[in-house]
């Protein structure tokens, strides 16, 4: 509702502009007011105004507010407009028609044509999925639960990829160690899922600590010509891999297949699905590469350098240099490599190959595909180099793209955006989004919870660092353990008479609350420290303290005999404006005016893909509802009218902080 009351105001506003300034602005700014007093929305046009008219900004605020003042017949939900200090238009709403269009469940759209892309998790192959890995899989499924259309909003049409990079050198390191330190070859590799199978172990777990084993294998010697021996080992591997038919490929492939299983059981605990698992094993063998190697040098970004320390490279032209330095005869030293002088091509060449295909840009090619893991309402797809049916699905033709990938992956997104800007796909590099995010580290109490040894100095340190290849690191499934189970025994004491099963789904619903806030509720370019007493927590801002606040709400209703959509049907045909105009009234009405920004909230998540602001949200509502609860003795109030009020504002709250948790991937539990 509130959004829809600022869009009809600003459209107003632009058309007021126009007429009588004939001055167009490409965007109006809204602010609120210090205090709920002075009204519900201000807006500073005025100062914007001030220099291209020669006026005062109250003069032009006074002119703007006199035209929206006659307007106010044809701006359904505004009370008045008046000006402020040195030129504010400040909008008063209408409150009693405003909380009857809120209770009714009236929202603006949000969405629109096109296909929305997003990219995330992103695992290596190679070990269980890390607490690192949570945060990218969590951002990414928050992000796309945005953008999707439900019952709420239009939204947008939206595919959810998992890029596979099954042929890079971490899975390499994997069959390293299976073949030279674990003696396997491919048949015995075989037989070693089976044992794995049969004593319950999963694959995952058991490459975690062999990943660790064979990376501290590559130093551990003090033979200068052994180490050398070894970094070749994982060479050979490594380009085995890439050129594929042959045992060890398929070795790394029968692994990276089984671990990937496992890395999507373990999201879906968190209820985080995929639509398609495009792998780099397929971008090699389709020869997505020799078609966007073409495309490029076509283009004139690609050339081929002929001398200094570049030389026999194919290196990508830099904006605003012609593959030589400005001024002289000397190569460009700076140019990015694409093509190694031996052949091979860079990472970054792979990923402006797939992001063409992404685009629908890379002539003739695309991916076979075939289904490979079933969710309980659609099917997860998985690239191949064999043809499809008659009838594939459309992964690319994308619109816009948004890749959660780390920060340190800047400069290779950049040079994929230069690319795109270079071959002249300026439109195209533009709705390209790289949705970066910081790691995740450990608070030193978390990392002694854990187990592992933490020195006095490292203790006074704010967070510690992970390593999985150093083997110090916490995997996915066994930090959802952990805090299942301290949930649990919260749940199991307060809760006895439940059954079972139930305790269990309700302390899994609180522990991915927990976890799901924890790696939402700050901003993507700030270094977490993850603990456990602060996720689990009842009090401040996390997920229990906003799932405790529904299911307060929950017990009102059930006291009182009644539910949350009967309370807010029966303010209908209701006189409100007594109570909700009064000074008294001024807390209810802050309580359903908060409640009525969560669209607002969403907007703002999508425009600056920036899902803690959600996240701040949902917490901010459960704060405005404790406080409402704390206020008002809702099943004590005997007046039917005013009760009505107070049960329909309870409802509203839990309305809104179910739907903001959702839009979170958390569930609200029956009980806490």
């Amino acid at each position: 509702m509130y959004r829809t009351i600022q869009q009809s105001l600003l459209a107003r506003i632009q058309a007021i502009l126009l007429s009588k300034y004939e001055i167009t602005l490409t965007q109006l700014a809204v602010e609120q007011p210090p205090s709920i007093a002075l009204g519900e929305l201000a807006l500073p046009v005025a100062f914007e105004l001030a220099k291209r008219l020669r006026k005062a900004p109250r003069a032009i605020a006074t002119e703007l507010a006199a035209e929206l003042t006659a307007a106010l017949p044809q701006l359904p939900g505004i009370a008045s407009v008046e000006v402020a200090g040195a030129g504010y238009l400040n909008i008063r709403l209408q409150r009693s028609a405003a909380v009857r269009a809120i209770a009714q469940d009236q929202h603006a759209d949000i969405g629109g044509p096109g296909f929305r892309l997003i990219e995330h998790t992103s695992i290596n192959p190679n070990k269980a999925a890390h607490i690192g890995h949570l945060r990218n899989a969590i951002l990414g499924d928050t992000f796309q639960r945005l953008l999707r259309p439900d019952s709420f909003k239009r939204g947008y049409e939206v595919g959810v990829q998992n890029y596979i990079d099954n042929t890079g050198v971490q899975v390499a390191d994997v069959v390293v160690g299976l073949v030279h330190l674990e003696g396997k070859t491919l048949d015995t590799t075989r037989e070693l899922l089976n044992e794995l199978l049969e004593t319950n172990t999963r694959i995952d777990f058991y490459c975690w600590d062999l990943y660790a084993r064979v990376s501290q294998w590559y130093t551990a010697s003090s033979d200068a010509a052994e180490l050398t021996r070894r970094k070749q080992i994982r060479l050979d591997t490594l380009h085995a891999l890439e050129a594929g038919d042959n045992d060890t490929a398929t070795i790394a492939d029968i692994i990276s297949t089984a671990v990937l299983h496992r890395h999507l059981e373990t999201m879906q605990r968190l209820s985080i699905e995929y639509d398609f698992l495009p792998r780099e094993s397929e971008i090699l063998s389709l020869h997505f590469w020799d078609a966007a190697r073409a495309l490029m040098l076509e283009k004139g970004v690609l050339y081929l350098e002929t001398s200094g320390k570049n030389q026999g490279c194919y290196v990508m032209r830099r904006a605003g240099t012609d593959g030589q330095q400005k001024g002289t005869d000397a190569p460009d030293e700076e140019a990015k490599v694409i093509v190694r002088s031996n052949g091979t091509v860079t990472y970054v060449g792979k990923d402006i190959a797939y992001h063409l295909w992404k685009f629908g840009l890379l002539p003739g090619k695309d991916f076979g595909y075939e289904k490979f893991f079933e969710y309980p309402t659609h099917s997860c797809w998985i690239s191949t180099a064999a043809p499809t049916g008659p009838q594939p699905p459309t992964f690319g033709h994308a619109d816009a793209i948004y890749n959660v990938i780390d920060s340190r992956q800047n400069d290779p997104q950049n040079n994929v955006i230069a690319a795109l800007r270079g071959m002249g796909y300026t439109d195209v590099a533009d709705r390209y989004t790289h949705f970066s995010y910081e790691m995740v580290a450990l608070t030193p109490r978390c990392a002694l919870d854990l187990g592992y040894p933490i020195s006095e100095e490292d203790q006074k340190r704010s967070y510690i660092e992970v390593s999985g290849r150093k083997g110090f690191g916490v995997k996915a499934d066994d930090l959802l353990d952990r805090l299942i189970a301290a949930a649990k025994a919260e749940v199991d004491t307060r809760h006895p008479e439940i059954p079972e099963p139930e305790r269990l789904t309700i302390s899994t619903q609180i522990a991915v609350g927990a976890l799901r806030y924890f790696m939402l509720r700050f901003t993507r370019n700030t270094v977490i420290a993850f603990d456990f007493k602060d996720a689990l927590s009842f009090e401040g801002e996390t997920g229990p303290y906003v799932q405790y606040a529904i299911v307060r709400a929950a017990n009102i209703f059930r006291k009182a005999n009644t539910t949350a959509e009967a309370s807010l049907s029966a303010i209908a045909t209701l006189d409100l404006a007594p109570i909700l105009d009064s000074e008294e009234g001024t807390s209810l009405w802050e309580t359903w005016l908060l409640s009525s920004k969560l669209t607002l909230t969403i907007e703002q998540c999508i425009a600056t893909a920036e899902p803690a602001y959600l996240a701040k949200y949902a917490f901010q509502l459960a704060q405005q509802f404790n406080n409402f609860y704390h206020r008002h003795h809702v099943l004590n109030e005997t007046d039917p009218t005013r009760k009505a009020i107070l049960l329909s504002t309870a409802a509203v709250a839990q309305r809104e902080m179910i739907r903001a948790l959702g839009y979170l991937g958390i569930e609200a539990p029956p009980v806490m």
